[in-house]
């Protein structure tokens, strides 16, 4: 008879709670890892789904396992969530050529025909309407679970979230988890020097009113105001020239789907690939306890493009940001202040 992941959703709780705490035992991170590798099918699931509903498009899919030390220091962040209910340990992104493109596909998956529950009102994670403050702009929509397979019962109400970004929101995401791994400060989680994330806030109000005709967190500031504010901070930081002057990593990935990124504390990234699903993740579990102050995680793609391309973060591939952004200012308030400015800097 199978059983909920981890015994049962309070024994998963019980377990979150515990290591929040800081009075996890063993048996408790056996409890998590259970129900994370759990999600492996759940996962498995949708992509087939999304890849189905996707083909001959030029929309990027690609699947992700969340990293054991992310889901910790979530758990850390909000004292009050329960880790059953933590519903981005799965996730499925999709990257679009524009919005049109994204609310239009998003419009027809909701009309699918399947168990599987959305849990979201149509609005509640829409950050393209409401931009967060950070500046990050995407659509979120989190899914339960359902299916009457004999395996699959024991998996209902596992969760899973699917990722909708346009590729101009997913360059300013990549190059803000960049900043977390160049820099001393953490943007995306609103820690560290708050210069980083009020730069990038900026950034993001820049190139979504250059590109796609829509604002950002900041839509009262005028346009030549916008930019050389965001000049002022850029000058201080010194961010664009230190974004332009990553060398990407040439880590190869091969042709196999199941992928290892691996960054050291040094910032070296190594690639492990793997045949199958079950096989990537057990190693994945292997070489976060050996590991324990590394980068790691689980990636699923078509082909190794898509993985460079849907997970650009951990090449340290901003030259999209960097590009998209020196034009918007350029074209934004009629200045070429940015370009001259860091290519003296370099």
């Amino acid at each position: 008879m199978h059983h909920f992941p981890g015994g049962s959703k309070s024994r998963v709780n019980r377990a979150g709670n515990n290591i929040r705490n800081g009075t996890a035992t063993s048996d408790d991170y056996l409890v998590l890892e259970e129900w994370r590798s759990a999600h492996r099918n759940v996962l498995n699931t949708f992509q087939a789904i999304l890849r189905n509903r996707t083909r001959g498009t030029n929309i990027t899919v690609a699947q992700r396992h969340k990293r054991r030390t992310t889901i910790i220091d979530k758990l850390k962040r909000y004292p009050s969530m329960q880790l059953a209910r933590m519903d981005d340990v799965a996730g499925c992104r999709l990257i679009f050529q524009d919005i049109d493109s994204l609310y239009e596909f998003r419009k027809d998956f909701h009309k699918s025909r399947f168990h599987h529950k959305r849990k979201n009102g149509i609005d509640k994670y829409d950050y393209i309407k409401q931009p967060k403050r950070s500046g990050y702009r995407g659509v979120h929509d989190v899914y339960s679970y359902d299916v009457n397979s004999e395996i699959g019962r024991s998996l209902k109400g596992l969760l899973i979230e699917i990722q909708y970004r346009t590729r101009m929101q997913h360059a300013w995401a990549t190059a803000v988890e960049v900043v977390g791994y160049i820099t001393t400060s953490q943007p995306k989680f609103d820690r560290g020097d708050t210069r980083y994330q009020h730069a990038m806030s900026l950034a993001s109000e820049i190139l979504a009113r250059t590109y796609e005709d829509r604002n950002g967190p900041h839509p009262d500031i005028g346009n030549r105001d916008l930019v050389n504010e965001f000049l002022a901070l850029d000058g201080e930081l010194n961010l664009i020239s230190r974004l332009r002057g990553l060398n990407e990593a040439d880590a190869e990935v091969s042709n196999r789907k199941n992928v290892i990124l691996i960054i050291s504390p040094d910032g070296i990234l190594e690639t492990k690939s793997y045949r199958t699903g079950t096989e990537a993740l057990s190693a994945l579990f292997d070489l976060e306890k050996k590991y324990p102050d590394f980068d790691i995680v689980l990636v699923k793609a078509d082909a190794p493009e898509d993985v460079r391309f849907a997970f650009k973060n951990y090449f340290s591939d901003t030259r999209d940001f960097v590009r998209l952004l020196e034009d918007a200012c350029s074209e934004l308030a009629g200045v070429r202040k940015l370009k001259r400015r860091t290519r003296r800097s370099t």
